[in-house]
């Protein structure tokens, strides 16, 4: 695989520093998935999020992720960040941005990335609302 880059960052994710990462003279396309806290969830309002993980195992696996992702699409680049702590509404938790050839490829291994992070990623996501808080599966 030419190249992947995974982290866990605790504090704020710079988008366009990820895109630069996967940019390349030999890709045509870049997709990019960005993914931010919004103001509500299950009919409350969300004040914040709170993300843990477990930080080595949740790099490992994104990189297999991403090492599956390359060899079904043929990926020139990926890189895949995630935050944890607390995160305010608006805050970006998450950014996946893959280079390939081609456009459709690059689209289809984006969506893999994510859906699959989501499933099988050691990272927890809590969600506080005016009222409560409660932790949330990533695919309830």
């Amino acid at each position: 695989m030419n190249k992947v880059i995974s982290k866990i960052l605790s504090q704020p994710i710079d988008n366009q520093e990820v895109i630069s990462l996967v940019e390349s003279e030999s890709a045509g396309a870049v997709a990019v998935f960005i993914g931010t806290v919004r103001n509500q969830n299950l009919a409350k309002k969300v004040v914040r999020l709170e993300y843990e993980a477990y930080e080595a195992m949740a790099v490992k696996k994104m990189n297999e992720i991403a090492e599956a992702a390359h060899l079904r699409w043929h990926t020139e680049k990926i890189a895949i960040y995630h935050r944890v702590g607390s995160l305010a509404i608006g805050e970006v938790a998450v950014v996946v941005a893959v280079s390939t050839k081609h456009r459709r490829e690059s689209f289809e291994a984006c969506q893999y990335i994510i859906d699959t992070l989501k499933e099988v990623v050691p990272i927890w996501k809590k969600e506080i609302y005016e009222d409560g808080q409660v932790w949330l599966a990533a695919h309830p």
